[in-house]
């Protein structure tokens, strides 16, 4: 009897953030997955993402390229996290990289973005997360502009992007 319950208990978990339960089939995929601040489907659901910007955003997918609007934006203004709103990019740190995405050489602060060692897909890559609420933003590479040589290629699914005035104050 004390075996079934071992097995029961170790087939179990739960979320760290609600304490719905995880089937044992799922929790190693769960150990691999954002561990997010957040971590369940029901609080992101809050949100109001579409199930693509939820596949990018939670479960690190990648849109297509050549696909969104703001990677032919040119107007000044912030980058803000889709999820908690972090301002993440500005507008002058934007360049055209040719890969589809936006890119950015350079973040708004240092501590905005968290970096991963991403070795999916058969490649060592370097994923980037806003260090807020940890939704997956996309990947940096070292093929940026000058001065950082950084090239930050961003899903756009990610981002909302916030205008500035004349003023210089951002406004949506």
């Amino acid at each position: 009897m004390a075996f079934l319950f071992g097995w029961l208990r170790a087939a179990i978990s739960s979320c760290p953030s609600c304490s719905a339960p995880i089937a044992a089939g799922r929790r190693d995929q769960w150990k691999r997955e954002a561990p997010l601040r957040s971590a369940c489907a029901g609080s992101w659901a809050a949100v109001a993402l579409s199930p693509e910007e939820f596949r990018v955003l939670r479960r690190q997918g990648t849109e297509r390229p050549f696909t969104s609007p703001l990677n032919e934006e040119k107007r000044s203004g912030t980058y803000h996290c889709k999820v908690c709103e972090s301002a993440l990019y500005t507008g002058e740190a934007k360049f055209d990289s040719g890969c589809g995405w936006p890119s950015f050489d350079r973040e708004v602060d240092t501590d905005k973005v968290r970096r991963i060692r991403d070795t999916s897909h058969g490649m060592i890559r370097v994923e980037i997360r806003c260090a807020h609420c940890d939704s997956h933003l996309g990947h940096v590479f070292p093929d940026g502009p000058e001065p950082s040589g950084l090239r930050y290629c961003i899903n756009a699914l990610s981002m909302t992007k916030v205008a500035s005035d004349s003023t210089g104050a951002d406004h949506e």
